[in-house]
């Protein structure tokens, strides 16, 4: 028989005994931690993707409306709306459409209509959306896209 090493049956013994409560709590909440950080960051950044679609959406909505008035002679009035982007307008001869590719005009990342003003304050027309709260004004994730900023 050969004896072992006094140390060694307390080694085997204490790397067998496991984790703790208070050790599982506490890497439990190390994690939650660093997910918060990450998942903030996340979200921020799937914010700041949406008001960059939108505003190459915007830029494609008025590629549109350029080409409505190239064949038309003027752009959609205020109360025919982008809606004449994919639907002939009443009386207009000129009319080649759709001149969206989609079936239905475009809604903005947060779901939203976009506001379409004719005659624009800020150009020959304005095309605005609100952000994720569809209101008017707003920081962040509500700051308001539009046609007229770059």
């Amino acid at each position: 028989m050969t004896k072992h090493a006094p140390g060694r049956a307390l080694r085997a013994h204490l790397s067998a005994r496991g984790m703790t409560l208070i050790e599982i709590l506490v890497v439990l909440v190390l994690i939650g931690i660093v997910m918060g950080i990450v998942g903030g960051n996340f979200i921020q950044r799937g914010e700041v993707a949406k008001q960059k679609a939108a505003k190459i959406e915007i830029g494609q909505i008025g590629q549109t409306l350029d080409l409505f008035k190239l064949e038309v002679g003027r752009y959609p009035t205020q109360q025919e709306g982008l809606q004449a982007l994919v639907t002939a307008p009443p009386g207009i001869p000129n009319w080649n459409g759709p001149y969206w590719k989609k079936p239905t005009v475009p809604k903005d990342p947060w779901g939203n209509d976009y506001v379409y003003v004719f005659p624009g304050q800020h150009g020959a027309y304005d095309i605005t959306s609100y952000g994720a709260d569809g209101k008017e004004g707003g920081d962040g994730a509500d700051k308001d896209v539009n046609s007229w900023d770059p």
